[in-house]
């Protein structure tokens, strides 16, 4: 936890002098002590329900869906976002859920009303697809931290997921 911390207080610096938010990735203890926006939890962390009574009612508190039922779930249960995947096969994590395709996304985003940020195997060229069935974002890991320039491959994302004007 100590290191963690310690890894986390420049990030949470980092966002609030960018004003973005700061949110983090499975531990609720560790982002009450980061002070961060929030927490994101995966199938296997806290229930959401206790994590909203240890959070409180402002931070936000995303779930990882792989399925329709676990997107209705986490729905009833008060979450702000969704993350839902693997929408394509992902070199990130290799003992992944299987895979959901475009189809899997289409079918989830008539269950619920919460954003839906699409993951697993995501690249700039499937975003389109992805908006079209019903994406409000995506998260990436290893095409952009894999990237020969990182912060040019960040800003082609950040492009292509921005209406334009």
């Amino acid at each position: 936890m100590k290191d963690a911390y310690a890894h986390g207080l420049p990030l949470r610096k980092a966002a609030r002098e960018t004003q973005v938010q700061f949110i983090v990735n499975d531990r609720c203890d560790l982002a009450l002590a980061l002070e961060a926006d929030g927490v994101h939890l995966g199938q296997d962390d806290l229930p959401l329900a206790l994590a909203r009574s240890l959070m409180g009612p402002q931070p936000i508190i995303g779930i990882s869906t792989h399925g329709p039922e676990q997107v209705e779930a986490a729905t009833r249960g008060g979450a702000n976002y969704l993350g839902f995947g693997p929408i394509f096969p992902t070199p990130t994590k290799i003992d992944h859920e299987p895979v959901v395709g475009i189809d899997g996304l289409k079918q989830s985003r008539a269950r619920t009303h919460l954003p839906i940020f699409a993951i697993g195997g995501i690249t700039i060229e499937a975003i389109p697809s992805l908006v079209a069935a019903g994406a409000d974002g995506v998260a990436v890991a290893s095409v952009v931290l894999n990237a020969q320039d990182v912060k040019n491959s960040l800003h082609d994302f950040l492009t292509h997921l921005t209406p334009s004007s």
